[in-house]
């Protein structure tokens, strides 16, 4: 089907018909794909972009109106999702600057067996989790999947997967206490007291 009309393309898009959709990935993925490429430098990335917008397109339809043209919409989309990218990536660096200092650090300060020690010790308390949490604790910790990724692997929701997340950072907590942050860092890339 072809749309000449603004106003009913963004209508059977609020109503949810997936014909109005194709057209939509039909007529603009190219042209997103190509613009958002002139932003990022990086195919790959582009094209995460693109589906982003798509994907959030369909997400939020409901809320799309009539009295703005879909083009111009879906372009703005692209260059918002591409500064969003952006900024994840910038606090994404400082992160990993933050990982390589404390790396330094622990290598300065501690002998090799007892890194190899302690990186036991916080292995057996991940151990002792509850199955459920120490199960999602590792899906998000070590195979480094997304809160989405998981919920859709097992089955459950998202703010389950938070909860069992939370969860296991609160035993682990307690457990493990202050000295075991390095190690923790170390073996997961990511703080344990955050």
């Amino acid at each position: 089907m072809k749309y000449n009309h603004n106003k009913l393309l963004v209508k059977d898009l609020n109503n949810g018909k997936e014909k109005a959709y194709e057209y939509l990935v039909d007529t603009y993925g190219d042209r997103m794909y190509a613009y958002a490429l002139t932003l990022v430098k990086n195919p790959p990335l582009a094209k995460d972009i693109v589906q982003n917008v798509f994907l959030n397109t369909w997400k939020f339809r409901k809320k799309l109106s009539s009295e703005y043209e879909i083009k111009n919409f879906l372009f703005k989309s692209v260059h918002n999702e591409f500064i969003t990218q952006y900024q994840k990536d910038k606090s994404q660096m400082v992160l990993q600057y933050k990982y390589i200092e404390t790396l330094d650090q622990i290598i300065e300060e501690t002998d090799e067996s007892s890194i190899i020690k302690m990186i036991k010790i916080v292995y057996n308390e991940i151990e002792k989790l509850p199955p459920k949490c120490k199960e999602v604790f590792y899906l998000s910790k070590k195979e480094g999947l997304t809160n989405n990724e998981i919920s859709l692997h097992l089955g459950i929701s998202v703010k389950t997967v938070e909860a069992q997340i939370t969860k296991a950072f609160q035993i682990l907590r307690v457990k493990l206490g202050e000295q075991f942050e390095s190690i923790f860092i170390l073996v997961f890339g990511k703080p344990l007291l955050s």
